[in-house]
């Protein structure tokens, strides 16, 4: 599949949109988190919580594709949209289609930097270096959870954890805003993992898996939008509004 036509207006508006709707679903979360259990504001904020989580990652994939982005982009971001879908479903089934769908969505991204990133910076050592604090965390990371999780979720979670490690190591090799990206899925997840490990977790934990969340999709975007369209792309194709954030 081609590319589209840019079309900038329509993108930016795109844009626009997302972030009005992610401020919209973080309000709507830290309402849900300060309401008493059961009573009509509460119901009122988790409805409108699982309303607008669906619809965040296609309006950055429609505002990708009309921007002239590669479709492999679009689908990450899709990829993305199931897996947001079904972890607010509920449940280990629900959880496992949805952890897949987020697994795509990272080969989608490896598959990207192949294509789009250039080298690592720096030297040899500085790449071992990286690579080798990437593998620590991850290791880390696995033992910390592993009695903690349950059995059934065990090595599914692990091998997830590989991949996305991966991803992150590999969102290196394009730029500082797609390393960013990288790391804030990481920091997203790992703190789904912590809550289903029962670990302890900051106040209003779905605040911040969200706020970690979008702002990685959003900086994983635009940053491989910007190397896909390499260094001569007019600067006015790079719109830079102000973003948001997960839950499930």
């Amino acid at each position: 599949m081609s590319p589209l036509a840019p079309r900038p207006r329509a993108a930016r508006a795109l844009l626009v949109a997302f972030a009005i709707l992610a401020v919209g679903h973080l309000a709507a979360l830290v309402a849900h988190a300060a309401a008493a259990p059961g009573d009509g504001l509460a119901t009122l904020a988790d409805t409108a919580v699982h309303v607008t989580k669906p619809a965040l990652m296609p309006l950055l994939a429609a505002h990708v594709l009309l921007r002239g982005g590669p479709p492999l982009l679009a689908g990450a971001l899709l990829f993305g949209c199931g897996g947001d879908t079904f972890l607010q479903i509920g449940g280990e089934t629900a959880f496992r289609v949805g952890m897949g769908s987020f697994a795509a969505g990272h080969l989608c991204y490896l598959l990207l930097f192949a294509r789009h990133g250039g080298p690592i910076s720096g030297r040899r050592a500085r790449t071992a270096l990286a690579a080798g604090l990437y593998a620590a965390a991850l290791v880390a990371t696995v033992l910390l959870l592993w009695p903690d999780l349950p059995a059934a979720l065990r090595i599914p979670v692990a091998g997830y954890s590989l991949l996305l490690t991966a991803m992150a190591f590999g969102a290196l090799r394009g730029g500082p805003l797609v390393a960013v990206g990288g790391l804030l899925f990481l920091l997203s997840d790992s703190l789904i993992a912590g809550g289903i490990a029962r670990w302890p977790q900051p106040p209003a934990p779905q605040f911040w898996i969200m706020l970690t969340y979008t702002s990685a999709q959003y900086a994983l975007a635009i940053g491989v939008l910007a190397a896909a369209a390499g260094p001569d792309a007019p600067e006015s194709a790079e719109p830079r509004p102000t973003v948001a954030y997960r839950a499930p």
